[in-house]
């Protein structure tokens, strides 16, 4: 399976109210040093993709897209939608990853 079909399969098991880390993902198809590839792949999705993209931030907890298409302030209101909180701090929008971190075996590998 491609790698950008991995990444697709393995954001769609991510439940609502749940996040997880672009290193997470990205772990999870045995590529744990392709972050930014998971991030990159994610912001090719567009609003009608059935991927929930917005499910997938940085590992501190923190918002760090950057994209015109999926802002910060859209993926924060998606989240916040499903209950997940935040807090403004140091400038970006963070929410507590030991708290919302979605965390599966596949994962924990």
């Amino acid at each position: 399976m491609k790698f950008f079909d991995q990444v697709k399969l393995h954001t769609k098991k991510i439940p609502r109210g749940r996040v997880a880390s672009y290193g997470q993902i990205a772990a999870m198809i045995s590529t744990p040093r392709a972050a930014r590839m998971v991030g990159w792949c994610l912001h090719t999705m567009d609003g009608l993709s059935d991927v929930p993209w917005h499910r997938v931030i940085n590992s501190k907890g923190y918002i760090t897209t950057n994209c015109e298409t999926h802002t910060s302030s859209v993926q924060k209101q998606l989240l916040e939608q499903e209950g997940v909180k935040f807090i403004k701090k140091d400038g970006l929008w963070w929410t507590d990853m030991k708290r919302y971190q979605w965390r599966s075996r596949e994962s924990e590998v």
